[in-house]
């Protein structure tokens, strides 16, 4: 307990899933959470994302541990709109210590508009970079900035059979963004470096959340399925790992984010580290 007592950290895409996992933790090692997400479905992305509800609901699991949260409702797209919660969420709670670059999209399938291409590049890349410079400002050292890459996005486009890897204008959106998100990250932790803010990346295989138990995945997972359900899909979920698990849980990412988020993790910066089960081993990653 208290590994991060004191501190304050920002997560986007916070309302559910990773986010909500990683907020709950966190707030459990002491900190105080200021949770963005965008809490509106976005239309090239078929499954619904997380609601204002869902958000309300982060703010009240960080406060029945016994923190402090600030929730607000914001676009990561939207960078001056990020700058300006953001700069009042510091306002309030004093001071930036962790940033988590959570938010995602993936709007999968090949009859995704080429919109998809843009809308997953601009949540899973743009909104990462934007988030984090708006975040640069309020940091010092010892700060520690974490983004939320994916296994899945870090093989070829064309797949290790030379198949697309992921459908769909979305899926090469996706599948780019998170490959960018290894080099920028990778270069951002090079010049923070002489400040002690470290920057690391975290790339998980499937992970038990809304967006993997959807069905544009399961059709990405059973092609050969006109109308694949959840367990046709787990049928086939585990081929993406070396461990006999069809996905990992988001409590299994959030342990990472705690290490990353917490002073044990001080000289660790410029990592590209996979919760994945051996996935990375298998796509050759």
């Amino acid at each position: 307990m208290n590994r991060v007592a004191g501190k304050v950290v920002l997560i986007t895409g916070a309302a559910r899933g990773q986010g909500r996992s990683h907020a709950v933790h966190l707030a459990d090692e002491g900190a105080d959470i200021i949770a963005f997400d965008l809490c509106e479905d976005i239309a090239s992305n078929e499954y619904p994302l997380a609601t204002e509800a869902d958000l309300a609901e982060t703010g009240r699991l960080v406060e029945k541990a016994g923190r402090r949260v600030v929730t607000a409702k914001v676009d990561v797209r939207d960078r001056a709109a990020l700058r300006r919660e953001l700069d009042a969420a510091v306002a309030t709670l004093g001071r930036l210590d962790v940033v988590v670059a959570n938010a995602g999209i993936a709007p999968l399938g090949n009859d995704v508009p080429v919109e998809g291409f843009v809308d997953a590049f601009d949540v899973d890349f743009v909104g990462v970079v934007n988030t984090i410079h708006s975040a640069l400002p309020h940091l010092d050292a010892g700060a520690s900035i974490i983004a939320t890459g994916s296994v899945a996005g870090l093989v070829p486009q064309t797949g290790l059979n030379g198949q697309q890897a992921l459908q769909g204008p979305g899926g090469d959106g996706y599948g780019l963004a998170k490959k960018m998100l290894w080099t920028y990250t990778n270069s951002l932790a090079l010049t923070l470096g002489p400040k002690s803010i470290r920057v690391n990346a975290i790339h998980p295989t499937n992970c038990n959340t809304d967006m993997l138990q959807s069905p544009p995945m399961f059709r990405t997972f059973r092609p050969d399925r006109e109308n694949p359900t959840a367990e046709d899909a787990k049928v086939t979920f585990p081929f993406m790992q070396a461990m006999p698990t069809p996905w990992v849980e988001p409590e299994d990412i959030s342990h990472a984010v705690v290490f990353l988020s917490s002073d044990e993790s001080r000289f660790v910066t410029g990592q590209q580290l996979r919760v994945d089960a051996g996935a990375g081993l298998k796509l050759g990653v």
